[in-house]
């Protein structure tokens, strides 16, 4: 059985049913999902998702990119984050890529995420984007690895993967470590090593190979492990067992 650690139901769900999303994630082995806010106002929908389905998970928090009419209140984001259904805080971090010009509103966001997430013990899941230098410099000064958490769809080098292990986080693989220009990215997935290494799908994003350029949903997290355990010559049961053992462990 496996764990798609990242994915966005409610911008799937557009376009295909929970119930099918669900059921179809059955059908392929995939166990349970967490589902990730990008935004305070999405954040109720994904608790009220995961309190109807014992498969889902929720974790809130403002992405990087999210730019706010008016800022966010603390407390707000504390109260949701302390749901008994929220198991993470995030996506958080640091996007230089789509945003652009001053971006200490960026840093200083995060940093009060990391505020949140150490005052509730519960880990922070990562977005970098162009920004991997800042990203750890900022988890390392905010003592992020009290709680740790995870370094969502990793796409960086192998010595950001490690400052970012010594920190307690693990490192997850999406869709794109399956892409043919990936060499780079398939470099670092064979280094890291499976107890510290989770699968997500990122859907409705990111469909792996041989869906890709389609709309990607949990139930496709499987070709990500398929094409993991062939990369490093393991058996697919030893990724499967590993990375949902990972993600119980990190997300208890």
């Amino acid at each position: 059985m496996l764990v798609d650690s990242h994915c966005h139901i409610p911008l799937l769900s557009d376009s295909i049913s929970v119930d099918t999303i669900l059921n179809d994630a059955k059908d392929n082995g995939i166990e349970h999902m967490l589902c990730v806010a990008i935004d305070i106002e999405g954040s109720p929908e994904i608790i009220q998702l995961a309190s109807e389905h014992s498969e889902v998970s929720a974790s809130v928090g403002i992405h990087p990119n999210t730019e706010l009419i008016q800022d966010f209140d603390d407390n707000e984001l504390e109260e949701l984050a302390n749901h008994e259904q929220v198991v993470a805080i995030g996506e958080t971090g640091l996007d230089y890529f789509r945003s652009e010009g001053d971006l200490e509103w960026q840093r200083e966001r995060f940093r009060r995420h990391i505020a949140i997430a150490k005052n509730l013990n519960k880990p922070l899941i990562i977005h970098t984007r162009d920004a991997k230098q800042d990203t750890i410099k900022v988890l390392q000064e905010e003592r992020a690895e009290k709680v740790g958490g995870v370094m969502h769809c990793f796409v960086e080098d192998w010595e950001t993967a490690q400052a970012a292990m010594d920190l307690n986080f693990y490192i997850s693989f999406s869709g794109i470590v399956t892409f043919k220009n990936a060499k780079d990215l398939q470099a670092v997935a064979k280094q890291v090593p499976l107890d510290a290494m989770l699968v997500e799908t990122d859907s409705p994003y990111l469909a792996p190979v041989p869906f890709r350029g389609k709309t990607n949903q949990p139930a496709y997290v499987r070709h990500v492990a398929e094409f993991i355990a062939e990369l490093k010559q393991v058996e697919f049961t030893e990724v499967a067992q590993k990375t949902t053992s990972n993600y119980y462990n990190k997300f208890n």
